[in-house]
């Protein structure tokens, strides 16, 4: 019989698992996501992007702003879920609502843990220059991601593969291996293993004071910063035009040959000297501008070679 389930998910990542369990045949009896946050110029009030396909979708959601809330964790526990599915909701889950669904909570993780461990998986995973990734599905705790580990399926990161390239197809295979572990609970048969005790990491979140490229690490480590953090929040360094500073986004880059002072403008192709080795920048963007190739970058900003870049 298909499952009632109770949803919990709140950015892109999370809508194709829920697009999936509809599909499937469950019974999503709610989708619980983040409130509406002000965002843009104008600070207007945007629904998750789980909000508005829950909508689209004719689900009822409900947008708490806690889930510590005694009201709340009643409401919740009067679903009388078979289970709960979590992808980066983004509220801790306290133990009254990990035990309110009959058979408690499966969560859907971009990383292979106990690898990356919290809320920036994917951007971690690519910044640290790992080689491959992988999405899991976990009985969920009260720890920090430290759940028993039903699924899993590994994905391969590419040499200049960014997060925003890596973040899709973890997406879609996560949404697939969750459907995998919702037909075995159907079925009884959801096997589930306690994570490893070595090689523990954490994926803190993202800070603003991280973004800025520093042209003093190796050309690996500026590389895997830039594509790490493409397309957002974006890596970032400053240049002079019109006698102002201006900030200028990487969005893709490659490791190039050449030597010279850090952050010094090697060519006329936009190559920049690392503390060791040279990176290329490829793909760019002006605050307020639509992203650009080099070429055209160039073409409105010209760049001296032995310009240094602060």
């Amino acid at each position: 019989m298909p499952l009632r389930i109770i949803f919990m998910g709140t950015p892109d990542f999370a809508v194709p698992c829920l697009s999936e369990a509809i599909g499937a045949g469950h019974e999503v009896v709610s989708v619980y996501t983040q409130p509406p946050r002000a965002a843009g110029r104008g600070q207007k009030e945007r629904l998750s992007p789980v909000h508005v396909f829950a909508q689209d979708s004719g689900l009822p959601v409900v947008t708490p702003s806690s889930l510590k809330d005694a009201a709340v964790q009643r409401g919740f526990a009067a679903l009388e879920a078979d289970a709960a599915v979590v992808v980066a909701y983004g509220l801790i889950l306290p133990r009254a609502i990990l035990d309110a669904p009959e058979h408690g909570c499966l969560n859907l993780h971009g990383s292979l843990l106990p690898r990356w461990r919290g809320a920036a998986p994917i951007q971690r995973a690519i910044m640290a220059g790992d080689t491959q990734t992988g999405v899991m599905v976990m009985r969920m705790g009260e720890g920090l991601d430290t759940g028993p580990v039903c699924l899993a399926e590994r994905v391969a990161i590419g040499a200049n593969e960014t997060a925003g390239e890596l973040h899709d197809p973890l997406a879609r295979g996560g949404a697939g291996l969750m459907m995998r572990a919702l037909a075995a609970l159907e079925r009884g048969s959801l096997v589930c293993s306690e994570q490893a005790q070595e090689g523990v990491t954490y994926a803190f979140k993202i800070e603003k004071g991280e973004t800025r490229i520093c042209w003093d690490r190796p050309a690996a480590d500026v590389h895997n910063h830039i594509r790490g953090l493409s397309p957002f929040p974006g890596a970032w360094f400053e240049i002079e035009a019109n006698g102002r500073a201006g900030r200028v986004k990487v969005l893709r880059s490659s490791l190039a040959g050449g030597e010279g002072a850090p952050g010094e403008v090697l060519d006329d192709k936009l190559t920049i000297a690392c503390g060791e080795g040279a990176v290329r920048l490829i793909r760019l963007q002006r605050a307020g501008r639509k992203p650009m190739s080099a070429d055209e970058f160039l073409r409105g900003q010209a760049i001296a070679p032995g310009t240094h870049l602060s």
